[in-house]
């Protein structure tokens, strides 16, 4: 008997696929593998643009100073006789957090890091420290806005599929509608909703003063700490909750209809269906989209970038706006591409914890 040809091998039966492939292969080894290969390998070094001192290997000493945190546990003063000091307000009195960690010999692993965040226990005030708080600040918005973003958009998303996956006159028209937002660049959105937010005569504002009969007084949505990185979250459920609508209605569309007509004489109701029927065999589809969404709420950037530069009191920064903001407007090419490092390091190891939560589980 005439022995096979492995497919591993190449033969003339597959020699045509990958010279049909070769050209995209190249294109993505010029345009992704190697520019992050290049990137993590200039992650080690102190790379800048405009700097004239020949590039040198530093180690991990970018990933040191990005990452660098600390706690600092304050007792209060006392006085010479041993009682604690308080103000004129009645507050305990602690030192000065800038004596302790400039150029103190006594705290020398505290040396350049700068007051995050502090809270009192009792008696004593712990200080959160960082190297560099606004990279631990957009890292804890981005961390925010990916486990609030992925939740609501998924389940605003399967809510609008499962509306438009029935079969009534002019349902085509609503799926078009809640498309729409998809269609339309990040940017053009971006703009929109800056229109929307503003605190003069922004079209939000003016809705909330007349439902309210001119009671509400106008909000800066944008120049706030406390709204503006809610305010950018609305609009990206927004913008991207089609896409996803589209991907659970493919997934909806592939469910037998006759498991329903089971269930239908069975005496079902509609929820019972959806838990029995519905969401299992969603299954495949849902881990497809909370991973897309994961992945793009790590990605943030455009939003950022157009509504707020990362303001105000960085109080939207982003991995990705960081990233760019060091590496190519300030040309720190080593800060940028180490941020962009510890970016692909964590969207790998949430992806690979998704899928191994939702990986087929034998009987």
């Amino acid at each position: 008997m005439r022995e096979q040809p492995r497919s591993g091998k190449l033969t003339r039966q597959n020699m045509a696929g990958w010279l049909m492939a070769g050209p995209a292969l190249v294109l993505i080894g010029f345009f992704l593998a190697a520019p992050f290969l290049l990137g993590v390998g200039l992650s080690f070094t102190d790379q800048r643009l405009t700097s004239p001192n020949p590039t040198e290997f530093v180690g991990l000493a970018n990933f040191s100073r990005l990452l660098g945190v600390g706690i600092l546990r304050l007792e209060p003063e006392r006085t010479a006789d041993g009682e604690v000091r308080r103000g004129p307000d009645g507050a305990l009195q602690f030192r000065s957090v800038r004596s302790l960690t400039r150029n103190n010999p006594d705290y020398p692993q505290y040396r350049g890091m700068r007051e995050v965040k502090d809270f009192d226990w009792g008696e004593t005030r712990y200080v959160v420290l960082a190297r560099d708080p606004v990279f631990l600040k957009a890292l804890a918005n981005t961390f925010l806005f990916v486990l609030v973003v992925t939740p609501v958009q998924a389940s605003l998303a399967l809510a609008l599929a499962l509306l438009v996956n029935q079969r009534r006159p002019g349902i085509s028209i609503f799926r078009a509608i809640y498309f729409m937002p998809v269609v339309l660049s990040v940017v053009v959105v971006a703009l929109l909703w800056r229109f929307i937010y503003a605190s003069d005569h922004g079209l939000l504002n003016s809705v909330l003063g007349h439902l309210s009969f001119a009671l509400f007084q106008p909000i800066d949505w944008l120049g706030r700490t406390d709204t503006a990185l809610w305010a950018i979250l609305v609009m990206s459920v927004w913008q991207g909750v089609g896409f996803h609508m589209v991907i659970w209605l493919s997934g909806l569309q592939t469910i037998p209809p006759t498991l329903y007509e089971a269930a239908d004489i069975e005496g079902a109701n509609s929820w019972q269906k959806f838990a029995m029927i519905t969401w299992p065999m969603l299954r495949n589809t849902a881990v497809l989209v909370f991973v897309v969404i994961t992945m793009q709420g790590f990605a943030l950037f455009a939003q950022i970038d157009v509504m707020t530069r990362g303001g105000p009191l960085d109080s939207t920064q982003t991995l990705v706006f960081q990233a760019v903001e060091r590496g190519y407007r300030r040309q720190d090419i080593a800060a940028g591409s180490a941020i962009s490092v510890i970016l692909f390091v964590i969207v790998l190891s949430i992806t690979l914890v998704q899928r191994y939560l939702t990986r087929e589980r034998s009987p």
